[in-house]
């Protein structure tokens, strides 16, 4: 995920996250991209989106709150369309929140 920032808060942050999901007894998998071009993001995302079905797929907000990366948040969304037709797509406020957000449309 490396971007514009310094990536440890965001990291932590990821991680205060994924502990909810284990807290709840729900499992989960990531699939972090670099913000930076450093990613060949058809294949990375693809691959994970492929690899099993999903129930919902959250998209955080390093995509969503940057106009710079309005062209990349577009692929990825087209990506989860594509590989993933049948999940919910879920947006989180904070990456603390991931599981609030997926949990909002996992029963």
């Amino acid at each position: 995920m490396p971007g514009p920032w310094d990536p440890e808060p965001v990291a932590a942050g990821i991680e205060v996250g994924l502990a909810k999901f284990a807290e709840h007894g729900v499992p989960v998998e990531t699939c972090l991209i670099g913000l930076d071009g450093s990613d060949e993001v058809e294949t990375v995302v693809g691959d994970a989106l492929k690899a099993h079905p999903w129930e919902c797929v959250t998209v955080g907000g390093g995509l969503r709150h940057s106009d710079d990366q309005v062209e990349l948040l577009e692929q990825v969304i087209n990506l989860i369309r594509r590989h993933a037709p049948d999940a919910a797509i879920a947006f989180n406020s904070a990456p603390e929140t991931t599981y609030e957000a997926a949990a909002r449309w996992i029963p």
